[in-house]
């Protein structure tokens, strides 16, 4: 029950009882399980109070200073909190059904099991709060920060969540079918086996995002950005790709998205397909400061000549993901220009490319001083492996590029069927 005493100078006023808490810095206010219905508390100092049970029922604590304040069990229904500071306050289990919490700090706070139903939260500020098994459903969090939030296992259902910040915040498996995120920052969020049937993500911005054995079905993603999500055993179906208002395409990956958009309603979308598939030329060499140079001196002869030049810098050990991405560029590449001047991982790379791609010419090229890598004779049964270019230095090489690199590479590449 609440102290009496306590009780007795809260009734004679706000002003009152915030110049007692001023004159009385080290008494921590009891006011457990007391009776606040309706009662005007704006501005009111319950810094560490403990009010653990108390009915607030339509309270007016706008602006209200509830730092580390005790409110567990507490029946905050339709409670008007605009503008209050809660940080660091405990609010397990507490009723606030409709509350009013409109640019609110609640910073660290604690808010497991509570009850938001309805709960407006515009702007409010929760970094860091805890909201496991919080029921949310329909709230509204229009522009609010959840950043590193736990929301484990948190109705959410219906929320409103447009531009909200949830980057790294803990979602598993929260409910968030039917929840508006558009414009959501997700990245970085926890949302394995969460369910977002029916969810807004248009312009939501999904980035190292885990999204394992999540529910993604029926859900509009037109303008979403999704960048190295992770969606094993996700469940992705009906993802609709336009805009509202506008015929429904649907697809069934995220994956594949953002591409099926581009394709059918992007203009340079040609430009992009010619660009991958007949102007990328792999160049590979030693990346030392020397060969750097010759390298970058190639790379800007080539973008003059309008073709899209990768440099793949290769001086680890391989793997099974370097691997996997040499032999995807060199795919997408024209040809490939190997300079085996000083030659290391060039070699390994060249392992990697060359027998399982015969529609990709390589041109090799070598320093006039040196000898040939003994490897290289491996190379030589392969007809897609041109003869090495010899160069005495950098300003030849250039001088020479397009009649002895380019042109060659470009014929063999001319003669394939089409790719």
């Amino acid at each position: 029950m609440a102290n009496p005493e306590h009780l007795a100078i809260l009734k004679h006023g706000v002003e009152e009882w915030n110049e007692w808490r001023r004159q009385h810095p080290d008494i921590t206010p009891d006011l457990c399980d007391a009776p606040l219905t309706k009662r005007n508390l704006s501005e009111v100092d319950f810094n560490r109070a403990d009010l653990k049970g108390a009915t607030l029922t339509k309270a007016k604590l706008n602006g209200a200073h509830l730092a580390k304040a005790q409110l567990g069990g507490a029946d905050l229904t339709k409670a008007r909190l605009k503008e209050a500071s809660l940080n660091g306050a405990t609010l397990e289990k507490a009723n606030l059904i409709g509350a009013n919490l409109s640019q609110a700090t609640l910073n660290g706070a604690n808010l497991m099991g509570a009850d938001l139903n309805g709960a407006h939260l515009y702007e409010a500020r929760l970094w860091r709060a805890q909201l496991s098994e919080a029921s949310l459903n329909e709230a509204y969090f229009k522009g609010a920060i959840l950043s590193g939030a736990d929301l484990t296992k948190a109705k959410l259902r219906g929320t409103n969540l447009i531009g909200v910040s949830l980057n790294g915040a803990n979602l598993k498996m929260a409910d968030l079918s039917g929840a508006n995120l558009a414009a959501a920052n997700l990245s970085g969020a926890n949302l394995i086996e969460a369910n977002l049937s029916g969810a807004n993500l248009q312009r939501a911005l999904l980035i190292g995002t885990h999204l394992e054995a999540a529910r993604l079905a029926d859900c509009r993603v037109y303008g979403m950005s999704v960048w190295d999500a992770y969606l094993k055993d996700a469940i992705q179906s009906n993802l609709i790709i336009t805009p509202e208002h506008q015929p429904i395409i649907q697809v069934d990956s995220l994956d594949v998205a953002q591409f099926i958009y581009l394709l059918l309603n992007n203009q340079n979308i040609r430009h992009v397909i010619d660009t991958i598939t007949s102007k990328v030329v792999l160049i590979l060499g030693r990346f030392t400061r020397e060969r750097m140079a010759v390298l970058e001196a190639i790379r800007s002869e080539l973008r003059k000549r309008d073709y899209l030049p990768v440099l793949f810098d290769f001086e680890k050990p391989a793997s099974q993901t370097t691997e996997e991405t040499i032999s995807t560029l060199a795919h997408m590449a024209r040809f490939v220009i190997a300079d085996l001047t000083d030659a290391k991982s060039v070699l390994q790379e060249l392992r990697v490319i060359v027998p399982n791609s015969p529609s990709v010419f390589v041109q090799p090229l070598l320093l006039a001083t040196q000898e040939e890598p003994g490897m290289f004779d491996f190379f030589r049964m392969f007809p897609w492996v041109l003869e090495p270019v010899r160069y005495n230095d950098q300003k030849l090489l250039i001088a020479g590029l397009d009649e002895n690199v380019i042109t060659p590479a470009e014929s063999k590449a001319r003669a394939l069927p089409s790719r």
